[in-house]
């Protein structure tokens, strides 16, 4: 007797050790086997700062109060927001049923007859059953389908805030575009206004005998109706910024009032380079790994479909009918069994799901690494364009003032020089300096989405 028992601790002993080295029951961990995971796993460890820029709430980045008030109408009525708060709720209803796979299955199903034989008297059998089965979990295809359903929960959650992240993004970009084409419809129209002026100067001096050609004032007109064509454009574009504003806040289209200000005024950004615990902090990469999560525990209950399942079912209940005979009052009644169900041959399939949730694995692990390196050049491109943009900016700053002084120059040159090219320079600049002057709005534009570019890169938007 003392020999069986040994047998048997050894045995079980032996099914432990090899059951762990297959990983069945082993948790997740972010590997680190490449430099860039590594780093990210330790990134993961270290505390969060609530002093970077990407862990600032929104409110603190958006100060204009009428894009707060868009960006919060924004957060509370977007579709797309909303479906993936649902897609949460879809997530947690099915890790509960993952973990309710735990508890056993229970089933009743009354059932009567009645018969009569050569003209008896009817004679009525009746059984109420109740049936409970459970599997009991020993190789870990309950725990790791638990396990599953619990990372696509943080996935989901993930992919939530960066659903929202996105839209204070898109809401924030969309509101400073509107005010940069506002700008330069503002622009544009004073300089028409402008330019038709010096059509009719110039026809004046053609008239006048001032050295003014036909061919100078045909020019100008063409110059002028080319402003005016531009300025159609524009409309169009600002009436498409207005649909799309309209869009994200779930409402009808309309016109929408904006703050006649590109400078978006946020904390200071200073920074040599990206740190990994920030882009750890990002809710797509959050995402990602969770994927990969996902994909290992699949790949653990691919590996657990190989072992056996162990059921046990008890029946009981109450009936009349005893074998073949009729008991009135019935009886009590039960039946209580267990199953051991061994996988011997399934036609390959578990070796075809165990080597296609290996290989989704492997993806999985690719697109995680992908993510993070993509994270990081979001993050880089967003700074570069930032500082970029400010010193384009001085230096457009130059240059408008000196085509001002230019156009000023060649105005005079024209109404008082005696030759007949200056109408010529008169146009260049002008156009040179409306040129300058839409560059400058568009680099400060730039420069805005640069921040909410950053903003959103680092994980912002909590």
């Amino acid at each position: 007797m003392t020999i069986i028992k040994t047998a048997r601790i050894a045995a079980a002993i032996a099914l432990a050790g090899m059951l762990g080295s297959c990983g069945i029951y082993q948790k997740y961990q972010t590997p680190t086997d490449s430099p860039l995971t590594a780093a990210y796993a330790a990134a993961r460890k270290a505390p969060a700062d609530s002093t970077v820029f990407g862990n600032l709430l929104w409110e603190d980045v958006f100060t204009d109060p009428v894009l707060a008030a868009l960006i919060d109408s924004a957060l509370v009525n977007n579709t797309s927001l909303e479906n993936a708060r649902l897609n949460v709720e879809v997530a947690r209803a099915n890790l509960k049923g993952a973990r309710l796979a735990y508890l056993p299955s229970v089933a009743i199903a009354p059932n009567g007859a009645g018969a009569s034989y050569a003209g008896s008297d009817l004679s009525w059998t009746y059984t109420i059953p109740a049936q409970v089965s459970w599997e009991i979990d020993i190789f870990g295809k309950t725990l790791n389908n638990k396990r599953g359903a619990e990372a696509s929960l943080r996935k989901s959650k993930a992919y939530t805030q960066a659903v929202r992240s996105q839209i204070i993004s898109a809401v924030a970009t969309t509101y400073y575009s509107i005010v940069a084409v506002r700008q330069q419809l503002e622009l544009s129209r004073g300089t028409a206004v402008l330019w038709q002026q010096t059509v009719q100067t110039m026809r004046d001096l053609k008239e006048g005998g001032r050295g003014v050609t036909e061919a100078a004032v045909v020019q100008s007109a063409a110059n002028y109706y080319s402003i005016l064509s531009s300025i159609t454009d524009l409309e169009v574009s600002l009436h498409q910024l207005n649909n799309t504003m309209s869009l994200l806040l779930n409402t009808m289209p309309r016109e929408w009032e904006v703050n006649n200000d590109l400078e978006l005024h946020t904390p200071a950004i200073l920074r040599a380079g990206v740190p990994m615990a920030e882009l750890a902090a990002r809710p797509d990469v959050e995402a990602a790994e969770q994927d990969l999560a996902a994909a290992f525990y699949a790949t653990a209950g691919a590996r657990a479909a190989f072992y056996p399942g162990l059921n046990i079912t008890a029946n009981g209940g109450f009936t009349n009918l005893l074998g073949s005979m009729i008991k009135n009052p019935g009886d009590w009644f039960y039946q209580l069994a267990g199953s051991l169900t061994a996988p011997l041959f399934a036609r390959g399939q578990n070796i075809a799901r165990l080597q296609a949730s290996k290989a989704q694995q492997q993806q999985a692990l690719n697109n995680f690494e992908y993510t993070i390196m993509s994270a990081a050049a979001e993050v880089s491109e967003a700074l570069t364009v930032y500082e970029k943009s400010l010193e384009k900016s001085v230096y457009l700053d130059d240059q408008i003032e000196n085509l001002e002084k230019s156009v000023e120059y060649t105005k005079d040159l024209m109404m008082y020089s005696t030759g007949n090219t200056s109408y010529l320079e008169v146009l260049t600049a002008q156009q040179s300096l409306l040129s300058a002057q839409i560059s400058q709005i568009n680099t400060r534009l730039s420069r805005a989405r640069s921040v909410i570019n950053l903003y959103q890169s680092l994980g912002g938007g909590r």
